[in-house]
C-alpha cells in the first residue's frame, strides 16, 4: 500500500509554517507498514513543495511514487530527484483533488514522448486512468509499465450501484493484467469500502491518503496505516 501524505503538507501550508512536516509523516507511515510514500507535486505548490521531494528522495527507505502532471517542469523535477516511479495524473488548479483519470487515449502521442523521456532518465512510469479498456490499452501503447485505476466511481457510488462499479474495476484490472501491465488502484478508498477492492486478485497495490490521514488524527499515523493494511490483508486472505 502506498500512503499519500499530501494532506500533511496541506495543513502545514495553511499556516505557512514548518509543521506538521510531511517528512516525519512519511517515517510514521513506513513504520506502520507502508510499501511506499505517495506525493503529488502540483504546479501551484498547494501542499507538497520541492523541499519535501528533495528530502524524501534522500530519506524514504521504501520508495516514492511522485504523482505529477505531464509538463516540462514536472518532467525536469522527476529527472532531478529520481523517484521510485512517477504516476502521470491530470491536473486542474480549480479542483480540490484529482477528479478523474488521465485521458491517455486522446493524448497518446504527447504522453508517449513524456514517458519515453522519463524512462530514459531511469524513472518508470504509471498512468492514473479510468477503468476503461481504451485508456488501459493506450497506456500500454504509450510505454507505461503500470496503471493505477481510478476507483472514484466505486467509492462515490450508492449502496445499490456499488457492486456493479466494483465489477467494472475487476474487469479493468483483468484486462490490464492481460496486457502485461502492473495494476494498482486508488482514490476515495476508506476503511469501510477498501476490502472489496483489495480482494481483486490482479490489483497489486492500493494508494490511499485522505481516509488514513483522517483516522490518524485520533489514533496516530503509524496505527492508522496498520489498520488499513490489516483490512487489505483480511480481504486477500483467501488467495
Amino acid at each position: 500500500m502506498g500512503v499519500n501524505i499530501d494532506h500533511v503538507a496541506t495543513l502545514r501550508q495553511a499556516r505557512g509554517t514548518f509543521e506538521p512536516d510531511p517528512v516525519a509523516a512519511a517515517f510514521a507511515a513506513e513504520r506502520g507498514g507502508a510499501a511506499h510514500i505517495t506525493i503529488h507535486l502540483r504546479e501551484d505548490r498547494r501542499h507538497i513543495q520541492e523541499r519535501d521531494l528533495d528530502i524524501l528522495s534522500r530519506t524514504v527507505a521504501t520508495g516514492i511514487d511522485l504523482e505529477m502532471a505531464a509538463t516540462e517542469e514536472m518532467v525536469a523535477m522527476a529527472l532531478k530527484y529520481r523517484p521510485t516511479f512517477a504516476t502521470l495524473v491530470p491536473e486542474r488548479r480549480e479542483e480540490l483533488t484529482t477528479e478523474g483519470g488521465l485521458d491517455v487515449a486522446r493524448n497518446r502521442g504527447r504522453l508517449a514522448a513524456v514517458i519515453a523521456e522519463l524512462v530514459k532518465g531511469g524513472v518508470p512510469v504509471s498512468t492514473f486512468v479510468e477503468p476503461a479498456e481504451e485508456q488501459l490499452a493506450a497506456s500500454r501503447e504509450a510505454g507505461a509499465t503500470t496503471v493505477e485505476i481510478h476507483t472514484g466511481s466505486y467509492a462515490n457510488a450508492g449502496v445499490a450501484q456499488r457492486p456493479a462499479r466494483r465489477e467494472e474495476l475487476a474487469a479493468a484490472a483483468r484486462f490490464a493484467a492481460s496486457l502485461g501491465l502492473n495494476v494498482s488502484a486508488g482514490h476515495g478508498l476508506t476503511y469501510y469500502n477498501v476490502k472489496a477492492v483489495a480482494a481483486i486478485p490482479e490489483i497489486e497495490e492500493l494508494n490511499i491518503g485522505h481516509s488514513i490521514m483522517s483516522r490518524a488524527l485520533f489514533v496516530g499515523l503509524e496505527e492508522a496505516t496498520r489498520q488499513m493494511l490489516a483490512l487489505m490483508r483480511e480481504a486477500r486472505a483467501g488467495f
